[in-house]
């Protein structure tokens, strides 16, 4: 599972120009599901991502949590982040994980990270999705649950 988190000061998508997922601060985060992913990798990847500190405090460091900023969510399906560009010019996506399982965990996401009392927004599985963020840093994290 490949998680890629956004510090963003606001974030939105949009499908067929409606927007479906709007937050202000918080974390714009690219879910990449693969096919040896399980909801015990997703519990990991879950509780990495709400306890990461990167907001910064008084003093300019990064040290502060979603908590700690009341900051919001917004969960973005993204199987390209398993794209395999080893071989020629047009990635293959083998690694990514099926739609039916992939969207299953990425619901589980979703309801693990409400759970826990965040506000999550999101997109939705498998549309063509608009994605507009103010990258605040910019400071982007790529977790991935093969490090974890």
């Amino acid at each position: 599972m490949r998680f890629v988190i956004q510090r963003v000061t606001k974030a939105s998508v949009k499908v067929d120009g409606e927007t479906v997922g709007k937050i202000d601060r918080g974390f714009l985060v690219l879910i990449g599901v693969s096919n040896e992913d399980t909801k015990e990798i997703a519990d990991k990847m879950i509780k990495k991502l709400l306890g990461m500190r990167i907001f910064e405090d008084e003093n300019g460091k990064t040290n502060l949590s979603l908590d700690d900023v009341n900051g919001e969510l917004l969960l973005i399906s993204q199987f390209t982040l398993y794209a395999d560009c080893r071989k020629g010019n047009r990635p293959s996506f083998t690694n990514a994980g099926g739609p039916d399982m992939a969207n299953e965990l990425y619901e589980y996401i979703i309801s693990e990270c409400e759970k826990a009392g965040k506000e999550v927004q999101k997109g939705i599985f498998g549309a063509d999705m608009k994605v507009e963020l103010l990258n605040d840093g910019p400071f982007t994290i790529v977790l991935d649950s093969d490090d974890l």
